[in-house]
């Protein structure tokens, strides 16, 4: 997709309060105009909720939300833009198609309504996302995965100035999530218009997201660039399992034998399991802070491949009276690890001394 000439350079504001049952929810969103914002937390958090009131379909939220220059809601002076009219392309969790149409049909639908937009590249779409041969068949017949990315490619096609996108992959077998999960990262090197993407899996945020906001319990705990908020030491502990590094660099060697790439990042290196990745790609790898172990000097005769030079930066409790929660810098990429509190007192680490980070290669890669 290449950008609309008139495409306003701000994102979507969003400050909004409402109530579903007994959860009473009140989120306040600055989002940026560009790349994929990710809407993340435990199930039951409100995250598709949330989404559901920035596109107007919770008529009973309150407050204020703007996209770009365009106000779609203004309670304080009685403006409401129906969701027709957000330009948003939605894609749900399960895929809402026409069964009466050809998956062609479900794909021209949205394209012929906002007029076949010349900067749209409904051919490349196609191709894509893998979906030349399925063309005239009809989507009653369409397995599950390729029913959602007929949905995607539509919602692309219908020249959205917004992309919501709610767990699109939780329905998914394993193979058919990992294609499709693939061929939304080669869609985000491409994609101009912003997308909000919500998930409870923490693989799919990282492999996606540029900007991150973290929900529990109906609002927003903590929002900003996704390697920043997944190291603060301020999380809530129903996210503990997914606090830890995202980082990115380029895959300079691959290991033959014995099916590893080493992946070179301002850190250091790091050997990771070989999925299909060739030398020269960029590449991101999530490292949880549960598979960080640290030392006060390097290793040897461990299984641990990886082995990194850190500088102590900060530790807080981890919600846990057992465990502690450290903060490393390494060579400018900020790491944490999840410790027990008794080896964090053996390891006498002060914040500004240097350990070692070992990580074992079988628990990265993403």
């Amino acid at each position: 997709m290449t950008e609309r000439p008139d495409e306003s350079p701000l994102g979507l504001d969003a400050k909004l309060a409402w109530r579903r049952g007994a959860l009473a929810f009140e989120v306040d969103l600055t989002l940026p105009p560009r790349g994929i914002t990710a809407l993340f937390g435990p199930s039951g958090a409100g995250k598709t909720s949330c989404l559901r009131a920035m596109a107007g379909l919770e008529r009973d939220a309150v407050g204020r939300v703007s996209f770009g220059q365009t106000v779609w809601q203004d309670s304080t002076h009685r403006v409401f833009v129906p969701p027709h009219k957000r330009r948003i392309g939605y894609v749900f969790q399960e895929a809402s198609l026409f069964t009466h149409h050809s998956v062609a049909g479900n794909l021209d639908f949205g394209y012929r309504r906002a007029g076949r937009p010349a900067h749209l590249d409904r051919e490349g779409l196609i191709d894509r996302f893998g979906l030349r041969p399925l063309l005239e068949r009809r989507v009653d017949g369409l397995s599950g995965g390729e029913r959602q990315r007929v949905s995607m490619v539509r919602a692309l096609l219908s020249d959205p100035a917004l992309l919501m996108f709610d767990e699109p992959l939780s329905a998914l077998d394993g193979p058919a999530r990992t294609d499709l999960l693939e061929c939304l990262e080669s869609l985000h090197a491409t994609l101009q218009v912003p997308m909000i993407y919500v998930s409870h899996n923490v693989d799919e945020v990282a492999r996606l997201a540029d900007h991150l906001v973290l929900m529990e319990a109906g609002h927003v705990v903590a929002q900003g660039g996704l390697q920043d908020t997944l190291t603060r030491l301020d999380l809530p502990p129903a996210l503990g399992d997914a606090v830890g590094a995202v980082i990115e660099g380029e895959v300079v060697a691959y290991d033959a034998h014995d099916q590893l790439i080493e992946l070179d990042f301002a850190g250091g290196r790091l050997w990771l399991p070989y999925r299909h990745e060739r030398v020269g790609q960029r590449l991101r790898c999530r490292i949880s802070a549960r598979d960080v172990v640290l030392s006060t000097t390097p290793q040897t005769g461990t299984s641990a491949l990886n082995q990194l030079p850190c500088r102590i930066v900060a530790a807080v409790d981890a919600g846990q009276s057992s465990q502690v929660l450290v903060q490393l810098d390494a060579g400018g990429c900020m790491l944490l690890a999840r410790i027990t509190r008794r080896s964090w007192h053996a390891l006498g680490l002060p914040p500004g001394s240097t350990a070692w980070a070992q990580v074992k290669a079988v628990a990265l890669g993403i």
